[in-house]
């Protein structure tokens, strides 16, 4: 059963709604070009936001050679993600600090479910035909339920990019909403993998359907796409999400994916969620990084702030 608050059971399908989504390219450059410029986040508040950055990720493996051992390393760091000497000399050793959950193909669920147990860390699993999204609707219904099955608490779905590109919108709802009927009470995030659409209103349209029918996260991409998960992108989801949240009262969450590997972008993305749509959604439970490399990044900038200098990457590996 999954501990998130947060619900979204979603509304009935309503086209006009989608009349009048339009995204102006241009403005939404010169909102993310300001970003960085405006305001610098230094010393304790980088190191605090370097912390939060770690609670809100998804820590993935989703490999072809993905092993028990290799996840059970993986679950092994979720739930010790710094070192603790690096936690005890920046004064934060009795913080307790986890990743956010643990996402990994279906026939890994049950091995990082039973290593993580206690750690109240969720196990989220990739579903639907993950990354393409092209096997038979029963089929990638079937994965959902046994991943459901075998104790995820998070489901992350792919949409048929088809469904948006051609603007078939209720073709999308109706897929999404009965990926969300078997869902049960296992949080969905849909991943409209954003780098395949055509424009940032197809983004923003694709965003509103699929928290309409029921999304209780959005998120940008697979991670392997040519384009994964942008600060443009984000800007246009996140503002739907707040546009959702004026109109139904519900808030969903968010999740950028693939290609956020440094500090100092996690701290960027921060920052646009706080601006955006407020310090509530600097929680895990409405904001996530997809993610594997990130984490060993956000390490070794805490090390440099704990110590004053970096050592070998392997001293932060996974596991």
């Amino acid at each position: 059963m999954s501990t998130n608050a947060y619900v979204n059971d979603g509304i009935p399908f309503d086209p006009a709604v989608l009349e009048g989504i339009r995204v102006n390219k241009s403005a939404t450059e010169r909102r993310i070009a300001s970003l960085g410029g405006r305001r610098a986040v230094k010393k304790d508040a980088q190191l605090a936001f370097m912390l939060k950055a770690i609670s809100c990720i998804d820590l993935t493996t989703l490999s072809g050679d993905d092993t028990p051992g290799k996840v059970q390393r993986m679950c092994r760091k979720a739930r010790n993600p710094v070192r603790h000497d690096i936690m005890e000399a920046l004064g934060v050793g009795d913080l307790s600090l986890t990743t956010g959950a643990v996402c990994v193909y279906h026939p890994m669920v049950k091995v990082a479910v039973s290593t993580l147990q206690g750690s109240a860390i969720p196990v989220a699993a990739v579903s639907t035909g993950f990354p393409a999204g092209l096997a038979p609707m029963e089929t990638r219904l079937e994965e959902v339920r046994r991943s459901v099955a075998d104790g995820a608490t998070e489901i992350d779905i792919v949409i048929t990019r088809e469904h948006a590109l051609l603007g078939n919108w209720q073709a999308l709802y109706d897929e999404v909403r009965a990926f969300k009927d078997v869902c049960g009470e296992a949080h969905m995030k849909t991943i409209l993998a954003t780098g395949q659409l055509a424009s940032l209103t197809q983004i923003a349209k694709a965003s509103m359907v699929s928290m309409m029918a029921g999304s209780d996260f959005i998120k940008t991409s697979t991670g392997m796409e040519g384009v994964n998960a942008t600060l443009p992108v984000s800007l246009t989801m996140i503002r739907q999400i707040r546009d959702y949240l004026d109109m139904t009262g519900i808030k969903v969450g968010y999740k950028p994916a693939g290609g956020i590997k440094t500090a100092k972008d996690a701290v960027l993305y921060l920052v646009l969620m706080k601006e955006e749509l407020g310090r509530e959604w600097l929680e895990p439970e409405l904001f996530r990084f997809g993610a594997s490399s990130l984490l060993g990044d956000l390490e070794r900038q805490l090390e440099y702030h704990a110590f004053g200098g970096y050592s070998a990457a392997y001293r932060h590996a996974l596991g």
